[in-house]
C-alpha cells in the first residue's frame, strides 16, 4: 500500500468510517414523519450528518488520545499513525463542511437543529463523555440528527421517531462505557430493556393514522423484527458472558442495529420502498466493520 493508501485507511478508521452507514437513516426517517418531499434536501442533509458524524468520532479520539494509549494502544493517534493536530484538523473541517451543507440543504430552518447538534456533538466528546450526563447526551446527538432531517417538513411529526433513535441509543452508550473492562449481567439487561423502549414507539407509528396495518405497516413490522434479530442475539450472548470482547460485539451490533430501525420508522411513515433501500446498507455495513471498527 501507498503512503497516501495508508493514511487514508488511518483516516477511515479514526472516523469510523463504516458506522456512518448508520447515519443517513436518521434523515430519511425524520423527513419521511415530517412529510419532507423527495428532492435534493434529504440527500444533502443525510450527507450533512455524515460529516458530523465523523467529526464526532476523529474529536472522540483526540480527546482520547491520552487514555487510549493506555486502553487502546492500537487506535490511529496513540499507534502514532495519526497525528492529534491532524485528528483535531478533521474533526473542524469536517463539522465545517456539515454545517455548511446543512445550511445549503435548509438554510435556517435546517440549522435550527444543526447548530443544536453540532454544540452536543462537541460537548460530549469534549466534556460530557465521562459524566453520568454522557449517555443522554449521545442519545440528545442522534434524536437532533433525526430532526435535522425533518426540518424543511413538518418538525413535530418526528418527535417519536427521534425518541425511538434517541432511546436506543442512549441504550448503546450506557453499554460502550463497559467495553473495555466488560460489564455485569445486569449491566447488560438494564441496557437491552432501555433500547426495548423503542420497540412500542416503531408499532405506534405503524397504526398512526390507520384503520389496520397495511402495505407499508406490514413493511414495518418486518423491518422491526430485523432490527430485533440484529441486535438481540448479541445482547444475549453479553448477558450470558459480559465480558469486554463479547460488550465490544453488542455495542458494534447496537451502532449498526439503528439502520433496520431507521428502515422500520421510514416504512411506518409510508416510504415502504425507500426504507427496504436503506435496509440494504445493514448487510454491507456488517461486513465493512469486520474491517474498521464501528466502535
Amino acid at each position: 500500500m501507498t503512503a497516501n493508501g495508508r493514511m487514508i485507511a488511518d483516516l477511515a478508521e479514526l472516523v469510523r468510517a463504516p458506522a456512518a452507514l448508520s447515519v443517513p437513516g436518521d434523515t430519511l426517517c425524520g423527513a419521511a414523519a415530517a412529510g419532507v418531499p423527495h428532492s435534493a434536501r434529504i440527500p444533502c442533509l443525510a450527507v450533512s450528518s455524515v460529516f458530523l458524524y465523523w467529526a464526532g468520532m476523529a474529536l472522540n479520539d483526540y480527546a482520547d488520545r491520552r487514555l487510549d494509549a493506555v486502553e487502546r494502544p492500537e487506535r490511529p493517534i496513540p499507534s502514532g499513525r495519526v497525528r492529534p493536530g491532524l485528528a483535531l484538523a478533521v474533526a473542524t473541517g469536517l463539522t465545517a463542511g456539515g454545517l455548511a451543507l446543512a445550511t445549503a440543504a435548509g438554510g435556517a430552518r435546517a440549522l435550527r437543529f444543526a447548530v443544536p447538534l453540532t454544540a452536543t456533538i462537541w460537548a460530549y466528546d469534549l466534556w460530557l463523555k465521562s459524566t453520568p450526563a454522557g449517555p443522554a447526551a449521545m442519545a440528545a446527538c442522534r434524536a437532533l440528527d433525526v430532526m435535522l432531517g425533518a426540518s424543511t417538513g413538518r418538525p413535530a411529526s418526528a418527535v417519536p421517531a427521534a425518541l425511538a433513535v434517541g432511546t436506543h441509543t442512549y441504550a448503546v452508550t450506557m453499554l460502550s462505557r463497559s467495553e473495555v473492562v466488560g460489564a455485569t449481567p445486569r449491566q447488560v439487561r438494564q441496557a437491552a430493556a432501555a433500547g426495548a423502549l423503542a420497540v412500542p414507539v416503531v408499532i405506534s407509528q405503524m397504526f398512526a393514522g390507520r384503520r389496520r396495518l397495511d402495505r407499508a405497516g406490514a413493511a414495518a413490522a418486518g423491518l422491526l423484527g430485523g432490527y430485533l434479530t440484529s441486535v438481540g442475539p448479541s445482547q444475549m450472548a453479553a448477558a450470558r458472558e459480559p465480558s469486554a470482547g463479547r460488550v465490544r460485539q453488542a455495542v458494534g451490533a447496537g451502532i449498526l442495529g439503528l439502520i433496520p430501525l431507521q428502515a422500520s420508522l421510514t416504512a411506518a411513515r409510508g416510504r415502504p420502498v425507500v426504507a427496504v433501500a436503506l435496509a440494504a446498507a445493514h448487510p454491507l455495513a456488517r461486513r465493512l466493520a469486520r474491517k474498521v471498527s464501528a466502535t
